[in-house]
C-alpha cells in the first residue's frame, strides 16, 4: 500500500513541476497566451466552408452596406456572429436612404453609439421566425425590449406597418427578412 502511494505522489510531483516550469520559462520570456493571442470574438473564426452567420450574409450583400457600416458602428458584429438564434430584420440601403436627411450620419457619430444600438436591436430577434410563422397580428418581441407588429396586406408580409418584406435569407445561426424600410421603436407615453 506505501509504494504506490509513493508512486502517486512522485507522479504528482512531477506533473506539477513540469507545469510549473512551462509556466516560468513563459514568464522569463515575457509571452504570455493572453498576449499572443488577439483577442477578438466570433466573428473573427476564419471559417469559409460553413453556412454564413446573419453577418457574413450581410456583409456579402451590396444592398445592405449601411446596415453592416451600423452595425460595426454599434459594435453589434460578435453578438450577431454567435450561434443565435436571431431573425434580423435587415433594411436595404435604400430603406435608410428614406430617412430624414443626415440621420444615418448622425446616428453613426460615436456619441450615438448607444441610441445605433437600440434601433439595430429593434431589428432583432432572438428567435427565429420563418415567413410562414409571421402571421396576421403577430406580436414579436425584439433584442432591445420592444416589441413589432406583423401584418398582412395584399399578400404581402409588413412590419409595423411601415416596412415590407422583400426577401428572406437563411444563415446558419438565424433567419434575415430583408426590409423595404427601417423600423423606428414607437414612442412611450
Amino acid at each position: 500500500m506505501k509504494a504506490p502511494t509513493t508512486c502517486l505522489l512522485i507522479t504528482a510531483a512531477l506533473l506539477s513541476g513540469g507545469c510549473g516550469q512551462q509556466q516560468n520559462s513563459a514568464s522569463a520570456t515575457g509571452a504570455t497566451s493572453e498576449a499572443a493571442a488577439p483577442v477578438a470574438g466570433q466573428s473573427a473564426v476564419a471559417d469559409d466552408e460553413s453556412q454564413k452567420d446573419v453577418v457574413k450574409v450581410a456583409v456579402g450583400s451590396a444592398a445592405h452596406t449601411t446596415l453592416v457600416t451600423a452595425v460595426k458602428a454599434a459594435e453589434l458584429v460578435d453578438v450577431l456572429s454567435n450561434a443565435g438564434p436571431f431573425t434580423v430584420f435587415a433594411p436595404t440601403n435604400d430603406a435608410f436612404a428614406k430617412l430624414p436627411p443626415g440621420t444615418v450620419d448622425t446616428l453613426l457619430k460615436p456619441e450615438n453609439k448607444d441610441k445605433l444600438a437600440d434601433i439595430l436591436q429593434y431589428h432583432v430577434a432572438v428567435a427565429v421566425y420563418r415567413e410562414d410563422m409571421l402571421t396576421d397580428g403577430r406580436v414579436i418581441n425584439m433584442a432591445n425590449g420592444g416589441n413589432i407588429r406583423i401584418a398582412l396586406k395584399d399578400g404581402k408580409v409588413v412590419v409595423n406597418d411601415s416596412a415590407t418584406i422583400v426577401g428572406t435569407v437563411t444563415a446558419s445561426n438565424g433567419i434575415i427578412h430583408v426590409l423595404d424600410g427601417v423600423l423606428l421603436q414607437p414612442e412611450t407615453k
